[in-house]
């Protein structure tokens, strides 16, 4: 492709997202209502989860919001970004840690939301990796962006929840480019 070609097609993109984030903006300040988010968070339901004694270890179910888990008290606690990218977590994803006596944590997802895949082209927001679709910009994490070996503009099938909102994708795979 002719680097002309790339340098608009990205200024394009640069452009768009602009336009996105300010017709978000004026919406919102039009309609004041709480139900409407357009924020980094997504509201997750959190009452559902539990915490148990199993054995000599402590079982603590979370929701899984990007980088971290949510609990009950509304607190965020990290999730190994390895993990979250090879497990290929997604948004809303009900988790468990088992922490055992020896301090050991022992992640595993237990209740995967339903899923729906998608394939765009991977973009970098500053600090943060993103995959633009047709109505949405996805966050994706960078350990999953280095575990797949993804660079800037590749196509990539992503996994974002099929029936909730969400602001962050899973990377599935990254499509190979053909000559």
């Amino acid at each position: 492709m002719d680097n002309k070609k790339i340098q608009a097609i990205r200024d394009f993109i640069i452009s768009a997202e602009k336009s996105m984030r300010n017709a978000k903006k004026l919406l919102k300040d039009i309609l004041e209502s709480e139900w409407l988010s357009f924020e980094d968070d997504i509201d997750l339901d959190t009452r559902w989860l539990n915490t148990y004694e199993s054995e000599d270890s402590k079982v603590v179910e979370w929701v899984f919001t990007w980088e971290e888990m949510l609990w009950v008290d509304n607190h965020k606690y990290p999730v190994p970004v390895n993990y979250a990218s090879k497990s290929k977590l997604v948004q809303w994803d009900r988790l468990k840690l088992t922490i055992e006596p020896n301090w050991k944590m022992l992640y595993k997802q237990i209740k995967p939301i339903e899923r729906e895949i998608k394939v765009w082209l991977l973009t970098r927001d500053q600090w943060k990796f993103q995959v633009i679709s047709e109505w949405s910009t996805y966050n994706v994490l960078t350990a999953a962006v280095t575990h797949f070996k993804a660079e800037i503009w590749d196509s990539v099938s992503i996994i974002i929840p099929q029936w909730k909102q969400a602001n962050f994708a899973a990377i599935e795979a990254v499509i190979p480019k053909w000559e």
